[in-house]
């Protein structure tokens, strides 16, 4: 059934209030990779289907999407997809093989190789768009966060041809061919901010710009190979008046840099303390994060515990965002996370 809500009961939402570095009621809390494996509901319904065959299902895209919102009642819902799945759309011929993540057929090495990378346009992703307006209609005065992965880290996929733990190829490439490299970047960029543009048109009201690997880089080489082009990600939904996040692993050292990128929001990752994250960004942006995801495997006072400090301080920031500080471990408990939630709403409140 579709529920009807108001445009400024979507707006006032603590999640986008927060973004917006107003004050909301509560501080808003939500979990990356919040749908996805440590759900019993994930596993039972995509059982026998493959990760790229469930992101083009958009029933089963809008089902995932909303387990979690469902079931700990979080102040926003994450889109369910994958960061490649607008390079699949566009013809790269790549898999995601369970227990080893995207593998691309054919490694990106050569200026040629760009030929395979034409332009998205919402017509490549048809499900994406149906199921964004499905769970818009169902989310109703809870946000819908979009994301894309950002260049960096799609180029790390393309050029490895896989995972990678020191990214040697893509370094070799970025450093010792930088023509090529701005050229890979600036292409991923434009289908990177065309995904995010698609799903903000169907009506995301958020989005966020993921850069897992791009803690492999010192600060100087991330200013001069990737910051240009995650700010042409990021701008790509400029005109649209949604909050954009930007999130990375392992980027302590970047996140000033991540914030110039020009997202209103900075993700941070468990290594730094929220405060000292914002004093490092700066004050014209809230930050998101942060509890070490090890923290759902400790006993339930230290978790809460954690979960205080956090919050503390998360409150002087000019805005906070509740997250982890990476992803949802898959064998985490359903029932910690709801506890975590429920320890966020009463304690901000």
């Amino acid at each position: 059934m579709h529920r009807v809500t108001s445009p400024n009961a979507l707006s006032d939402s603590p999640f986008l209030r927060a973004c917006r570095r107003e004050r909301p009621a509560r501080t808003p809390v939500w979990f990356m990779r919040q749908a996805g494996r440590s759900l019993p509901e994930y596993r039972a319904v995509r059982e026998g289907i493959s990760m790229l065959d469930s992101c083009a299902r958009p029933e089963l895209v809008t089902e995932i999407t909303l387990q979690p919102v469902r079931r700990y009642g979080v102040d926003a819902a994450i889109f369910y997809s994958d960061i490649v799945v607008p390079l699949k759309a566009i013809g790269v011929d790549l898999d995601i093989v369970p227990g080893v993540g995207p593998v691309v057929a054919e490694p990106f090495r050569t200026l040629k190789d760009l030929d395979r990378l034409p332009e998205l346009t919402a017509a490549d992703v048809p499900y994406v768009v149906e199921a964004v307006r499905l769970l818009v209609a169902e989310l109703a005065a809870t946000p819908l966060i979009g994301f894309a992965g950002a260049p960096y880290t799609l180029a790390s996929y393309l050029v490895e041809g896989g995972p990678s733990k020191n990214h040697e190829r893509t370094k070799a490439l970025m450093y010792g061919d930088p023509q090529l490299w701005h050229a890979l970047a600036g292409r991923l960029a434009a289908i990177a901010g065309a995904f995010l543009r698609v799903q903000v048109e169907a009506g995301a009201s958020a989005v966020q710009l993921f850069d897992s690997w791009v803690g492999a880089l010192p600060l100087a080489d991330y200013v001069e190979y990737v910051q240009p082009h995650s700010a042409a990600a990021l701008a790509a939904v400029g005109d649209l008046g949604v909050p954009r996040i930007h999130f990375g692993v392992g980027t302590g050292e970047l996140l000033g840099a991540m914030g110039d990128a020009g997202a209103e929001v900075v993700g941070v990752d468990f290594r730094v303390a929220l405060d000292e994250a914002s004093r490092r960004i700066g004050p014209d942006r809230a930050v998101q994060g942060n509890l070490d995801p090890a923290m759902l495997f400790a006993p339930e006072a230290v978790l809460e515990q954690r979960v205080r400090q956090t919050l503390e301080a998360g409150r002087r920031a000019p805005g906070h965002v509740f997250n982890l500080g990476h992803g949802v471990p898959p064998n985490a408990d359903p029932a910690a996370l709801q506890r975590v939630v429920d320890v966020v709403h009463a304690a901000s409140a």
